[in-house]
């Protein structure tokens, strides 16, 4: 283990459990070893399901509609 990686465990035994986890997931994304996580708020579960149901209606944005967000 190199120096550097060494200081950063270190210093990540110091933090909450939470973020240690999320430490431990990208480390363990970039090594390959865990397909990426993601944890969404019920907030964002709530928008995803309601644009979900819009789409099932067919309600989608014009285009002037995305060009004016782009903007």
């Amino acid at each position: 283990m190199t120096k550097l990686l060494d200081q950063a465990l270190e210093i990540t035994r110091s933090l909450p459990s939470d973020a240690q986890d999320d430490i431990a997931r990208i480390v363990l994304q970039l090594a390959g070893a865990e397909a990426a996580t993601v944890i969404l708020s019920d907030d964002e579960r709530s928008a995803i399901a309601a644009s979900k149901q819009a789409a099932a209606r067919g309600e989608f944005a014009t285009e002037a509609q995305v060009r004016a967000t782009w903007r």
